[in-house]
């Protein structure tokens, strides 16, 4: 599709053209990217030492934790090296590449946190079932399901993209390649094409957005009846997992949502949910975790060559 194109490269105009603000945010976004590879890589390695990983909800969390690294690594990383650069381009193939990447991984950290809610309605209002229900061969099989509903949902943006001819301008209002900036710039008629973007992103996002809200509002009707301190338990897990969700669905919402139009305030918010909350996601989920904290000071403090031959 590319030779029927124009366009063989994007300039991406990015989050400012002011030096001192792009300054500022190389100096914000790189101290931000490495706090997210530092966290997560936290998480990954003290779930898969210690028994923790045994637990589905830990199990759940170690790949939320990689899906995480891989989803901010395809937009930041050429975010930081942009705000170096005197003219920010990418070519038509790295566009649909990173299109395809942050669609696939997003799509499977939407999934991820709605199985995790899933989860802890079932530790909760069907405690009793829970070791049948979540068992280490259902839980793969949910992570599975996961990667594959995000495979095929990113495979229907994509091809929705490529199909699309561009003859110019080629300035992307945006720091990364994404369906609606691109959607402007394509010399045809996408109305039809945007209401398919909606169909595939934006009822994603609701449908998922709502199944969560669901399993929380069963979830806090359930604890009423718990004692005080079970119920105090239950509710600083499910808060923690209430907070993430808040951090990456409200501004993915707000974006795909809507009919395919563009704003100023778009770059903003795909800042929540592209940096923000995957930078945000391993200390809510260490802080605020008892289980964590425990298996992260053992795991830790044992001798570094132990570590090693655990995760090999």
């Amino acid at each position: 599709m590319e030779n029927n194109n124009n366009v063989t490269e994007f300039i991406l105009l990015g989050l400012s053209q002011n030096k001192k603000i792009k300054n500022f945010c190389f100096l914000l976004f790189l101290t931000c990217y490495i706090t997210i590879w530092v966290g997560n890589l936290l998480i990954i390695i003290s779930i898969v030492c210690s028994q923790l990983i045994d637990q589905p909800m830990y199990f759940f969390l170690n790949y939320l934790a990689l899906s995480d690294l891989c989803y901010t690594s395809t937009v930041t990383p050429k975010l930081v090296t942009d705000l170096l650069a005197e003219r920010n381009t990418i070519s038509y193939t790295s566009c649909m590449t990173q299109l395809f990447a942050m669609h696939f991984f997003g799509g499977i950290e939407v999934l991820i946190l709605t199985v995790m809610a899933y989860d802890r309605y079932v530790a909760i209002c069907k405690p009793l079932h829970y070791a049948i229900i979540m068992s280490r061969r259902k839980c793969d099989a949910l992570v599975f399901t996961c990667c594959t509903g995000a495979f095929l949902h990113s495979f229907v943006q994509c091809l929705l993209t490529i199909t699309l001819p561009f003859c110019g301008p080629s300035e992307l209002d945006h720091y990364f390649c994404d369906v609606y900036p691109l959607l402007k710039l394509a010399c045809t008629d996408t109305y039809t094409v945007g209401i398919l973007v909606v169909a595939n992103s934006g009822m994603m996002g609701l449908v998922t957005f709502v199944v969560l809200v669901l399993s929380y509002i069963l979830i806090l009707y359930t604890v009423r009846a718990y004692p005080a301190d079970s119920r105090s338990k239950a509710l600083s897990t499910c808060s923690s997992h209430i907070t993430v969700v808040a951090l990456f669905f409200v501004p993915v919402l707000f974006i795909y949502i809507r009919p395919a139009t563009t704003f100023p305030e778009d770059k903003v918010f795909a800042l929540f949910y592209t940096i923000i909350a995957p930078m945000f996601n391993p200390l809510i989920y260490t802080l605020r975790n008892l289980e964590m904290k425990n298996a992260m000071r053992k795991v830790w403090c044992q001798n570094p060559f132990v570590i090693g031959r655990q995760l090999a």
